[in-house]
């Protein structure tokens, strides 16, 4: 074999070997491709887990951030619009303010009701264990009302202070002092017993209440028409609301369409 025999021989010899090397990184190339293909789910699979994941986050949402209630009585008009057989305004509950700072008078809030409250209150769920499950899991995300006596009314006195309004007084008395009344129904609903109460305070006279530690005086922007803390004075709260059980601040109304916007919060105490 002469020298040019050589060098053909050994290129030959080193192409056979960058042949041989190709045709496998190739194949792993095409492998790897198939591999990731055989791993896409098939979309009855993707479907139910990407449902899942979106009623998960939104469980969190409704249980972290904020839920949607619906207004099912007049007691808050003429702030809320609610009765029975017509479109309830559906308000947006917030729960993060409250995580900053406590309710204050003034706020709207919805919170579930103490014992006195739910007297004749029945639960809405079924006695079949599996459909009360659907209904808890309902609850959870947001498409079905949780099982409690959630009310709506504003805050008009907090911890520690002192409320009434008594014969003579010019409306409803926290620590001495005449609240803001300007956000109430007026005309008032129902006619007033002069006997029992009066015009000023929008109902009969009560207190003077001092609101437990960590507890809320609640009434409703429909003075005449709302069972409020003045209807649960007899309670071992005096009709006041534990803050444990504030579900969140009434932040605005989103439906119907035509009374979307905000849910005021004045400053009703000077």
């Amino acid at each position: 074999m002469n020298q040019q025999d050589s060098f053909d021989a050994n290129d030959n010899a080193h192409s056979r070997a960058h042949a041989s090397q190709d045709v496998p990184a190739q194949d792993a190339k095409d492998f790897g491709k198939k591999k990731k293909e055989k791993k896409q789910a098939p979309w009855y699979v993707e479907i139910p887990v990407a449902v899942l994941v979106t009623l998960i986050v939104v469980g969190l949402l409704q249980a972290f951030v904020g839920r949607i209630y619906m207004i099912p009585s007049q007691s808050m008009e003429p702030t809320l619009h609610g009765c029975s057989g017509c479109i309830g305004d559906r308000i947006l509950v917030e729960k993060i303010t409250y995580r900053f700072s406590d309710p204050k008078p003034g706020d709207v809030i919805v919170f579930e009701g103490t014992e006195s409250w739910n007297r004749g209150v029945v639960s809405q769920r079924s006695a079949n264990p599996l459909l009360r499950g659907v209904q808890n899991i309902g609850s959870f995300v947001g498409v079905v009302a949780p099982d409690e006596n959630n009310l709506v009314k504003r805050i008009v006195a907090t911890g520690g202070q002192t409320v009434q309004c008594l014969p003579g007084d010019e409306g409803i008395m926290v620590d001495g002092s005449k609240v803001d009344d300007s956000f109430t129904l007026s005309p008032f609903q129902y006619p007033i017993n002069e006997a029992t109460g009066s015009q000023a305070c929008g109902g009969d006279y009560f207190g003077p209440i001092t609101v437990p530690d960590k507890h809320l005086f609640m009434m409703g922007d429909n003075r005449t028409n709302s069972s409020d803390s003045r209807y649960h004075l007899g309670d071992d709260t005096q009709g006041t609301i534990p803050l444990e059980n504030v579900r969140g601040k009434v932040s605005a109304i989103v439906f119907p369409f035509n009374r979307m916007g905000l849910v005021d919060d004045p400053e009703i105490q000077h």
